[in-house]
């Protein structure tokens, strides 16, 4: 789980982004919009907590070390961008957040577990792959909110209210979203944010495990009938939805998978914990699946991006 710190204003998350572990220190008073992060106050635990892969290096002289070489020479120290807090806000400066988004974000920034939600760049890439896709029927699988914090915590449900809520206002009128999630208060808060966006409509929301539903849809016959679908639940169940997913969404359809680089650990043979082991294992496993062309993506956690062949 993510450190947290003890301001009511603060919370932390790990990003992943161009061969750097960043902890993400987040401001967000409700009255600037876009938020203001990493205030000079947290700057120093930035500098604590945060540190290169060993895969990657800095490269010496670079305003804010924005940029890092990859290690293996056989990538020609190919130099990409690494993103600083200073690079973040930027970043999110540039993101078009719809206003009930950023009402759901603000409104929830203080409470514990808010850290899990998507960020506004990775909802706002999900929201774009729909519409490229010109996706009309989708599935979630995980609708976590903050409320259901406790889930997380004990293994369960971890996806976000806030990415449901931004697919589907890019949906179509007829289109539809399938969000699968255990939690029933996690549940009940969405809902809310559903009313709120006025998309209650399109959300068709599914109360029980993940996997039940999944099969329960395939042998109702909606084989090859999903446009798109994204992951963001158990961990260690990664496998067992995608391989239910793949048979849910049609050839051409894109199935995104969240938090595949776990806060770095992935990239790190000494973390051996089973939730580092499965996503590991679930990278290798996509990585030499021949059903599907994969784009990783080093967007918030780590986003591999699926389109089944």
């Amino acid at each position: 789980m993510n450190e947290m710190i003890t301001s009511s204003v603060l919370s932390r998350r790990v990003l992943i982004l161009g061969g750097h572990r960043l902890s993400r220190i987040c401001s967000l008073p409700s009255a600037v919009a876009p938020p203001t992060l990493y205030p000079a106050a947290a700057a120093s635990a930035f500098g604590r907590c945060c540190s290169p892969l060993r895969a990657a290096s800095s490269k010496p002289g670079t305003a804010n070390d924005a940029v890092v070489v990859a290690g293996d020479g056989n990538y020609g120290n190919k130099q990409v961008i690494s993103v600083t807090p200073r690079l973040y806000d930027y970043l999110l400066a540039n993101v078009r957040e719809p206003q009930i988004l950023r009402q759901l974000r603000e409104e929830t920034a203080s409470i514990r577990g808010s850290q899990m939600q998507v960020s506004p760049d990775q909802a706002q890439l999900l929201a774009m792959l729909v519409q490229i896709l010109g996706a009309e029927r989708c599935i979630e699988v995980g609708v976590y909110t903050v409320v259901g914090f406790l889930w997380w915590l004990c293994g369960s449900a971890e996806g976000s209210g806030y990415s449901s809520v931004a697919i589907a206002l890019v949906l179509p009128d007829s289109g539809c979203l399938v969000a699968c999630e255990k939690d029933t208060k996690s549940l009940e808060v969405a809902k809310r944010y559903y009313d709120r966006a006025g998309v209650s409509h399109k959300v068709h929301v599914k109360h029980g495990l993940a996997a039940v539903t999944l099969k329960s849809m395939i042998q109702n016959g909606e084989v090859c009938s999903y446009d798109f679908a994204f992951i963001d639940a158990e961990k260690r169940m990664y496998q067992e939805y995608f391989e239910l997913l793949l048979l849910l969404v049609r050839v051409g359809g894109v199935i995104v998978i969240d938090n595949v680089l776990w806060h770095g650990k992935v990239a790190d043979p000494l973390v051996d914990d089973s939730k580092t082991v499965s996503i590991r294992n679930f990278n290798q496993i996509l990585m030499e699946d021949k059903r599907v062309s994969i784009s990783m993506v080093p967007i918030g956690d780590g986003m591999t991006i699926c389109r089944k062949l």
